[in-house]
């Protein structure tokens, strides 16, 4: 297999301006818009819909022109051979299950009001996905919590996912994936956690933009690991 560096091209962006379906149906862009915006609220901060995660996650799942952004943002890699057989598959598999989860979530929402899931209020679109989910809706993470991060984070990977799974890993990517790939709309994501990130990939990939200076060089390990502070290392 060739390095993605010898891939062709093919120069497309995405328009930040267009804002419209090319996979979802209006109703199932709406439906999916309401959701993440469920998933990644708007408060006193920008959520999903503010970002444009819908957006990314349409994109995304349209095929096979979104899935590699090139390293100097002109455009997306071009899949071929038996990697685009196997995206193919992928995809397909995606959009099964976010066309099926749809319909679920509306039946749900019309046995509950009478509605499809786009018009109800935000505590009854709660309601359902915590059904959805299996469990309930996950109270804010502190870096003091003394539970177990493990057991609060979610899947990192969309193969084989339910619909939830897929769609709340989706929100999180859509809101903070780099502008190329549709999501982050206005880098809001980015705003939010403070990273400055590079105007373009193509900072990424000629280095102009680099970290290099929020690496900390002079450290201790028993700053960095508390329990070391009481041992002999």
């Amino acid at each position: 297999m060739t390095s993605k560096s010898e891939w062709p091209v093919v120069p497309l962006r995405l328009d930040q301006d267009n804002s419209g379906p090319i996979f979802f149906t209006q109703h199932e862009w709406e439906t999916v818009e309401a959701a993440t915006a469920r998933i990644y609220p708007t408060d006193h901060q920008p959520g999903a819909r503010e970002a444009g995660v819908v957006r990314y996650i349409d994109r995304y799942i349209s095929g096979l022109q979104y899935i590699y952004a090139s390293a100097d943002g002109s455009g997306f890699l071009e899949l071929s051979g038996k990697l685009a057989d196997a995206w193919r598959t992928r995809i397909i598999s995606m959009q099964n299950k976010y066309r099926e989860g749809i319909i679920d979530l509306d039946k749900r929402a019309k046995k509950q009001s009478g509605r499809n899931f786009k018009d109800l209020g935000a505590k009854d679109q709660d309601s359902l996905i915590e059904a959805l989910s299996g469990a309930p809706k996950p109270l804010h993470i502190k870096l003091s919590d003394s539970r177990k991060l493990g057991s609060m984070l979610q899947g990192v990977s969309d193969d084989d996912a339910s619909f939830f799974e897929m769609i709340a890993l989706h929100t999180r990517q859509g809101m903070f994936c780099d502008p190329a790939y549709g999501g982050n709309r206005g880098r809001v994501g980015w705003d939010l956690v403070e990273f400055p990130g590079p105007e373009s990939l193509k900072d990424t990939n000629d280095c102009s933009y680099s970290v290099k200076e929020y690496f900390v060089l002079d450290y201790d390990w028993k700053d960095l690991i508390p329990y070391l502070r009481d041992r002999n290392v």
